[in-house]
């Protein structure tokens, strides 16, 4: 298998639980240092990386709305408050690793991050800098899935990878069902009307109609990143391909 990066330009879709235990809140050092090192790795060897962070460690706006008894919309920005506290806490991480890195906002936060423009997250890209992508698009009832693609088609980026907890795509869930089949390969239609569970629907017929090729594949195994990156068959690819 070649050892030479098989994308020029990558989108990575974290979830907030990625920087604590399954079920936990907040941010843990171990959890945050293994994947700032992971994205450092892909880093070096020349890929421009993009981090959407969600924030589900903190507050998820719509399980929020309902608990706290307060509008869907102020939910969902208190949860985009969320992924710039976890924007923060990886861009430390990866500078303590000496891989450069700036946040860029869809909230204009200025004393934290950058106001997202595309074309200066682009320079950032193209000078080796890890853009870290935060506040979603700025807007309520639009998933961090959503927005995952919408940058990765604005930043035109080769593929949008999707780090979650099991190995890529099934056709059941594996927690519940002890034989459900990992696909190796999906067409977004399949994804769309089999409701299979990758990413929200929006965001999946984004990717469709741009062409923008998924990677779903499990981040909690150490080495994924980059073995999807150096093109090895991990996790599920979504594509148009039939």
């Amino acid at each position: 298998m070649s050892q030479q990066p098989q994308y020029k330009r990558a989108i990575l879709k974290i979830s907030g639980e990625s920087f604590c235990v399954p079920g936990g809140f907040g941010v843990q050092r171990e959890r945050l240092d293994r994947i700032a090192a992971e994205i450092a790795e892909v880093a070096a060897l020349g890929v421009q990386v993009g981090v959407v962070c969600g924030g589900g460690n903190f507050l998820r706006g719509v399980n929020s709305a309902d608990e706290l008894g307060i509008d869907r919309a102020t939910a969902d920005y208190m949860g985009m408050l969320g992924t710039v506290l976890n924007a923060l806490a990886l861009k430390d991480a990866l500078e303590r690793l000496g891989q450069p890195a700036r946040i860029h906002s869809a909230l204009a936060i200025a004393r934290v991050g950058l106001p997202f423009e595309r074309h200066r997250c682009i320079d950032h890209l193209e000078q080796g800098r890890v853009a870290i992508l935060a506040a979603g698009t700025g807007n309520p009832h639009v998933t961090t899935d959503s927005c995952a693609a919408i940058r990765g088609i604005e930043l035109k980026a080769d593929v949008l990878l999707k780090g979650t907890k099991v190995d890529g795509v099934y056709d059941a869930d594996p927690a519940t069902s002890p034989h459900a089949k990992l696909f190796t390969h999906v067409t977004y239609d399949q994804v769309i009307d089999g409701r299979l569970r990758v990413m929200d629907i929006a965001a999946t017929e984004l990717c469709q109609q741009y062409r923008l090729p998924v990677v779903v594949f499990n981040l909690f195994r150490q080495g994924t990143l980059r073995q999807v990156i150096l093109g090895e068959p991990v996790g599920t690819r979504m594509d148009d391909a039939k």
